[in-house]
């Protein structure tokens, strides 16, 4: 019988909550795993940012990414490592760099999700080139008003492939309009008509099979957008998010995605759905943080112990087909997540977690009660918030941490 080790990378930027407490709670659970004989045992390392041989091994089994979205060294060092070390990434690069929400929106129309209406909107501006003027005489004069009057107000206008809300604009008017459009410079811009009033916004945050729906309300303060609720979904609307953020993320290969959608009049609008490096801190998630840190230390693990095999292609012709069928919308919803399922092999995940990871929950009840979680919470408030609000804060999210550790323990 072999001792073999399974190390898990962390590729990180501005994180620093969820690294400390990912990192703690794996080495409480110390794990020895049997797997076809031997014994499995798991390490954890931070990945440094360096030159790199493209014939260089990888040290690592999974790495957990979250700077291929806009950190090139790093992306190029990951797709080096799936192609040649069969390394397992959260996400997938190629994915990530080419499905942005102008790609996403047009898939989840084809498969016949309610995405609202939606114009692209050529550049107010270019970055002047050798071709540009022979390009331009192919580029057609058009009527901003009459595109706006057809879609209707309200509408927002915003990158095409935008995150984070940067250049997002409401727009009431046209007048609303060409102001925002003359500000847009060489950003490609997305029309797109506004679901107004709408009675809930929710996050649907992903994770592998992992699926954690959250009540967003993004006029608020950062501290408070993710409300600390849950129960607040009925089980039809709760079924159906859970299927479409299965969905997405298989279709684009994404192990961690968050999907937004507005309920209006009983029908869920998907409006955002492209976010494959999602909110991960204590200061966002609060309540929601430990949900975060277990599904990424479940999915992880499995991961990595259970050699499961990256899809670096994407197959969407099982989607299409179900597409082009004559089922009904949420049949079509449920067939494509029993694809989903499938994918993400969701009955081998939680085998594995009932085996293996059965001593997590308590392990995680525990620490988020210690004084390193405390510790873990303050150091990201300080890099945040100015230096007379660190403890006001500190106190707030410990507080809500805290109320998630009481109704687990109720739940238990």
């Amino acid at each position: 019988m072999a001792k073999i080790t399974k190390r898990i990378g962390l590729s990180l930027g501005a994180d620093i909550c969820w690294p400390i407490c990912y990192e703690e709670l794996v080495r409480r659970l110390d794990l020895s795993v049997p797997v076809n004989g031997d014994t499995v045992s798991v390490e954890v390392e931070r990945i440094s940012i360096e030159p790199f041989s493209l014939r260089q091994g990888c040290r690592y089994d999974v790495v957990i990414d979250r700077l291929t979205h806009w950190f090139y060294s790093s992306r190029e060092w990951i797709k080096k490592a799936v192609l040649m070390d069969d390394l397992y990434v959260f996400n997938n690069p190629w994915s990530i760099q080419s499905m942005e929400k102008h790609t996403s929106y047009c898939a989840m129309m084809r498969l016949g999700l309610p995405v609202p209406d939606t114009w692209l909107i050529p550049q107010k501006s270019y970055q002047s080139t050798q071709d540009l003027e022979r390009t331009l005489r192919y580029a057609h004069l058009f009527d901003l008003d009459q595109i706006g009057a057809q879609l209707g107000y309200p509408s927002f206008l915003k990158p095409y492939d935008g995150g984070a809300w940067v250049g997002v604009s409401k727009i009431d008017n046209a007048a609303d309009l060409h102001a925002a459009y003359d500000q847009s410079g060489t950003r490609l811009m997305h029309l797109q008509k506004a679901v107004l009033p709408h009675d809930l916004f929710v996050r649907c945050i992903g994770l592998g099979p992992q699926l954690r729906p959250v009540s967003y309300d993004p006029d608020a303060p950062l501290h408070d957008r993710y409300r600390p609720e849950s129960g607040f979904l009925d089980a039809d609307s709760e079924s159906l998010l859970h299927d479409i953020t299965l969905t997405i993320n298989s279709f684009f290969g994404w192990d961690f995605n968050s999907c937004e959608a507005l309920l209006q009049e009983g029908q869920w609008y998907p409006i955002d759905f492209a976010n494959a490096c999602p909110d991960s801190q204590v200061t966002s998630l609060h309540y929601h943080f430990p949900w975060l840190v277990l599904a990424n230390i479940r999915w992880s693990i499995f991961c990595a112990v259970a050699g499961r095999r990256m899809q670096r292609n994407l197959d969407w012709a099982p989607f299409l087909e179900i597409a082009d069928s004559d089922r009904s919308y949420r049949e079509k919803v449920s067939a494509y997540a029993d694809i989903a399922h499938e994918r993400f092999e969701t009955d081998r995940f939680l085998d594995f977690c009932d085996a293996h990871l059965g001593h997590l929950n308590e392990l995680a009840w525990e620490f988020f009660g210690c004084d390193l979680a405390r510790d873990a919470i303050r150091e990201k408030v300080s890099a945040l918030y100015p230096p007379q609000e660190i403890e006001e804060f500190t106190e707030l999210f410990w507080r809500r941490i805290q109320r998630w550790r009481r109704e687990q323990e109720q739940l238990a």
